[in-house]
């Protein structure tokens, strides 16, 4: 206990500090202090509060000689002094050692023997130290000083003018100390993407590419990495049946193949059936699940995860071995098929089309997805959403940095790159349909078979990508957006608009193509 007594923290005080304890004491603590109740299959529900998703706003990295002209400070991420930081840190050591009850849990992220990294987690809530548990895997190794701490204080409310801080909120790392705070949120992901973040600062120094994305194999050992934002089917494409999942989520790739960054998933819940989802069904719907503002129906004890009334970003976090279908290594080999995920609510895009090294480069760092209407204040129609590298909140260099590893591998191991349209068909989001799931899977399916190795293909005459000419199982006509939509001229201009909106959003990174 050396360590974190030198952190400050009283940690003489046996009867109430416990050290990697096991899931099924965590749990039964959350339910002790009436932090969590059980659904009737067995998994733990927990509110969170105010804050039902990330603080996005509310990431700081400490300015230092070593950060400051490595850090991409333009990407909502905000400066603090490291007096600021001592501050705010002694002010949350003191905040823990008032708790009657204290958790330390001792991880690791990294499924690979090099490119690991140590993570302590010393919280005062019993469920967020199962969250470690349930996302980070074991520790390869006695922790030392290359390894990263997170101190979480959720409960505590600070003087945002007091700490120069734009919100009560804060989620900070110092990397020359290795610590994180959190502060402000009971949100868990903030623990799991602290993490995240500080494998994406680390590791392009050692020729590894972060990436935020699935990946699973297939039985003939064949690996295939599924990129994209929330919402676009990451977890539910990479979770399919008869492959074998890898992760959801996080993962690196290098010359020796793929690894995950993590022990287990946090899939979002909402509409969750065990029709279209029976892996993550049957994972999130047992004891050692954690399930994150899902609404529970009071008389049976069942959870309803198409009631929205608490959130829409429900969320479920279990350990990876809840998946039947598991690599268990949580490796592969270099993928051979790279998935670019996106849900395109203008209803243009082809539900599939082959990127060239150049092209992927580009729509790597664009990482376009599109936000409906309804889902924050003042949209009424679709909108452009763009987040470099299909993970901006998490990507602490440059676009730069993780494009020019994107490209390397990409040419050194001849890796194939699609771009996945999961979103509409036949006209915009209020007029079309989305894609549905059946159809995205059995596009999916046929790449990684080589279905499509020998199809015929058309050159778009607006995006430049190459569009396949059939896919078994599929409709023809829905792999050409333009014949599903009613007015062939309405289809051009929304097109063209799309298309303009994805190279304006480019000028600022410079040309991504040679």
């Amino acid at each position: 206990m050396n360590f974190y007594t030198k952190l400050g923290l009283i940690t003489d005080r046996p009867t109430c500090m416990f050290f990697n304890s096991k899931p099924h004491f965590l749990i039964q603590k959350t339910v002790e202090k009436k932090e969590g109740r059980f659904t009737k299959d067995g998994a733990l529900v927990v509110l969170t509060g105010k804050h039902t998703g990330r603080c996005a706003q509310d990431r700081y990295v400490v300015k230092t000689k070593n950060t400051e002209d490595r850090i991409w400070w333009e990407n909502a991420i905000n400066p603090m002094t490291v007096e600021t930081f001592d501050k705010l840190q002694k002010k949350i050591v003191t905040h823990l050692n008032e708790q009657k009850e204290l958790f330390i849990s001792e991880r690791s992220v990294g499924a690979d023997a090099v490119h690991n990294i140590g993570v302590r987690l010393v919280t005062g809530h019993p469920s967020h130290s199962l969250f470690a548990h349930n996302l980070f895997r074991e520790k390869q190794r006695e922790l030392d000083d290359r390894d990263f701490t997170i101190l979480h204080a959720p409960g505590l409310t600070i003087d945002a003018n007091e700490f120069g801080t734009r919100a009560p909120q804060v989620i900070v790392t110092d990397f020359d100390r290795k610590i994180t705070l959190i502060v402000g949120t009971f949100y868990a992901g903030e623990i799991k993407k602290a993490m995240f973040s500080v494998l994406n600062y680390v590791l392009p120094d050692n020729n590894v590419l972060p990436m935020h994305a699935g990946a699973n194999r297939l039985e003939n050992g064949e690996t295939g990495i599924f990129f994209g934002l929330s919402g676009t089917g990451k977890t539910t494409l990479s979770t399919d049946v008869g492959t074998y999942l890898i992760g959801d989520d996080e993962h690196g790739l290098s010359d020796d193949g793929v690894f995950n960054f993590e022990g287990g998933c946090y899939a979002k819940t909402y509409k969750l059936t065990e029709e279209t989802e029976p892996e993550i069904w049957t994972a999130s719907n047992r004891f050692g699940a954690m399930l994150e503002n899902v609404a529970l129906k009071e008389e049976t004890g069942e959870v309803d995860f198409f009631d929205k009334s608490i959130t829409e970003n429900g969320r479920s976090s279990y350990p990876l071995e809840f998946i039947a279908e598991l690599e268990k290594s949580a490796r592969g080999g270099v993928a051979k098929n790279i998935f670019f995920l996106t849900a395109d609510a203008f209803g243009v895009l082809p539900p599939v089309a082959k990127l060239t090294t150049d092209q992927a480069m580009f729509y790597f760092v664009l990482g376009y997805t599109a936000k409906l209407a309804g889902t924050e204040v003042g949209i009424t129609e679709p909108k452009a959403a763009f987040s470099p590298c299909f993970g901006a909140p998490f990507m602490l260099r440059h676009p730069r940095v993780y494009a020019d590893l994107l490209g390397h591998y990409l040419e050194k191991h001849k890796i194939n790159v699609w771009l996945i349209n999961t979103g509409w068909t036949g006209g915009a989001y209020g007029v079309g349909e989305r894609f549905p799931l059946k159809v995205t899977r059995e596009i999916v399916r046929s790449i990684q078979k080589g279905e499509l190795n020998n199809t015929d293909m058309t050159k778009d005459s607006i995006f430049g990508f190459e569009r396949p000419s059939m896919v078994p199982n599929v409709e023809s006509k829905l792999l050409n957006p333009k014949l599903t939509w009613r007015d062939p001229a309405a289809y051009e201009k929304e097109a063209r608009k799309l298309e303009e909106s994805f190279r304006k959003n480019m000028e600022k990174f410079g040309s991504f193509i040679s």
